[in-house]
């Protein structure tokens, strides 16, 4: 929503073009602080108690801004948007991830595009209608009803059963002592987790990079309508949910190494042809190409994690990784916008290729860096 709102937002409030980044820096460092202790409250709390407190945070957000008057008290609510972003990421991540529920984690991401879709359209609905104000008067509404029904949900869902099968989370030995295999995995251990976090933050800064900063693209470099902006920006987001939503509807496991390589580097593709900018029917269906792109990333990556570390560590690396998420959504899309507002709206394009550059290469390095890998089942019967 923030982003589609940003450009009668700021003209409203006086505000420059870069002002959109440091919201998103002040949304970073609400979400990160949470990250570092979501492992522990959720095996503490449940979901219910954590994703409760999520929904009011997030209403206590909306409502603020509904009613903000300046950057400062802008600034001080998005912390509230930070908080709700980290506990439900991390939360419901977590406990997907390590039960195992693949198909359940591409729907989750769906939905999370659903969200993500229908928020342009809201926004652009309530700014030709009156006030962008209003849009966030509705969220706050949406987010009191969500944080209700989290309370009601029945006991036998508070948590999660997370366990995996003991012998699936061996490693196949290779004739290696224990001693030498302990050396090895801690001297990678701290670069497999660097590189991981590296993948999430660079991910999801190009993710929201693009749907942030391309309704302010579209209006004031090539000149489009504000409906004709919102409902390109909805296309992008829509495209990211219908693939999310599609994956989910497989009920053979999907390949998920190949979603991340394949989808990063068909989006390098499309960030070029944005940057490229032929006419506005290729920037715009570029765009959309890169929303499906991008689509499986996210969740392959964290079905991923607990294959590629000691699952033992799995529940605290998946709760990094999402902190990791979105400060990269804050502090790469704030940086984009720090960019557009010194080179101008023209260099958006580069900004979205030099991303999609690094992801390429943070994807296959943390591929070669991973400490721990579950033996497929094959591999597994044979030893049986």
């Amino acid at each position: 929503m923030l982003g589609t709102a940003w450009p009668s937002m700021r003209a409203g409030l006086h505000l420059p073009l870069g002002d959109l980044g440091l919201i998103l820096i002040m949304v970073t460092i609400g979400s990160v602080l949470v990250s570092s202790i979501v492992g522990r409250a959720l095996r503490r709390f449940g979901l219910p108690a954590l994703l409760t407190i999520s929904g009011a945070a997030a209403a206590m957000g909306a409502i603020g801004f509904a009613g903000a008057n300046g950057l400062p008290m802008l600034l001080g609510l998005s912390l509230c948007f930070g908080v709700s972003a980290g506990i439900t990421d991390g939360t419901l991540n977590t406990a997907l991830a390590l039960a195992g529920r693949q198909r359940l984690l591409n729907l989750l991401h769906g939905f999370y595009g659903i969200g993500a879709s229908t928020g342009p359209l809201l926004i652009t609905a309530t700014v030709l209608l009156g006030s962008w104000r209003d849009g966030y008067i509705a969220l706050a509404c949406y987010d009191i009803v969500v944080a209700i029904a989290w309370l009601r949900l029945p006991t036998a869902y508070a948590t999660l059963k997370t366990g995996r099968p003991q012998d699936a989370t061996k490693p196949v030995s290779d004739g290696t002592s224990d001693y030498t295999r302990g050396i090895q995995r801690t001297r990678s251990l701290r670069s497999a987790i660097l590189w991981s976090l590296a993948t999430f933050f660079i991910y999801v800064g190009l993710e929201v990079a693009a749907g942030q900063w391309e309704t302010s693209y579209l209006r004031l470099y090539l000149h489009l309508s504000p409906l004709f902006a919102g409902v390109a920006t909805f296309s992008y987001w829509g495209a990211l949910t219908v693939t999310r939503i599609s994956l989910a509807s497989f009920r053979r496991a999907l390949n998920n190494r190949s979603i991340v390589h394949l989808g990063a580097a068909l989006g390098l593709v499309c960030t070029a042809m944005i940057w490229w900018n032929p006419n506005i029917a290729v920037t715009i269906l570029s765009f959309i190409t890169l929303g499906a792109a991008l689509a499986g990333i996210f969740p392959a990556l964290v079905a991923l994690t607990p294959e590629r570390v000691d699952p033992r560590r799995a529940p605290h690396l998946i709760a990094w990784e999402i902190g990791a998420a979105s400060a990269g959504g804050a502090l790469l899309s704030g940086g984009v916008g720090l960019i557009l507002s010194k080179a101008g709206l023209g260099s958006f394009g580069f900004s979205l290729v030099l991303l999609a550059i690094c992801l390429n290469l943070s994807a296959h390095i943390v591929e070669r860096t991973s400490t721990h890998r579950t033996p497929s089942p094959q591999r597994l019967r044979r030893r049986s």
